[in-house]
């Protein structure tokens, strides 16, 4: 899957979606890097601040983290250290996208993201 902004422009080639316990569990954990063009989904059911946070616990590298709305509409984005033990959207998310930094200069807040196939 590959995540696309709302003026066609892909930002990431390989998305990984993350809808299961499991999958968002290990999320980039033990991963000694991630590539320029991959990222990771970490979709909840419904919008929610606690069920949306995340850690960095065993990433050893840093990544850029855009809280998504249900209409997949960034509300936040932080550049997440490695070994960090809690970061947050300050506003109710459903969705969190992970991928690498540089990542954050190409997302505006308000802007609206899609996936596609």
């Amino acid at each position: 899957m590959k995540v696309v902004n709302r003026q066609g422009q892909v930002l990431l080639q390989r998305v990984k979606w993350c809808d299961s316990f499991g999958t968002k569990l290990r999320g980039l954990m033990f991963r000694r890097s991630i590539e320029p063009d991959e990222g990771l989904v970490l979709a909840e059911t419904r919008s929610s601040i606690a069920a949306t946070s995340i850690h960095m616990f065993f990433v050893p590298f840093d990544i850029a983290v855009i809280w998504l709305d249900e209409n997949y509409r960034v509300v936040y984005k932080a550049l997440a250290k490695s070994w960090r033990p809690y970061y947050a959207s300050p506003q109710a998310a459903r969705y969190v996208l992970e991928g690498p930094p540089a990542l954050l200069d190409q997302v505006p807040i308000g802007d609206q993201l899609s996936f596609e196939e």
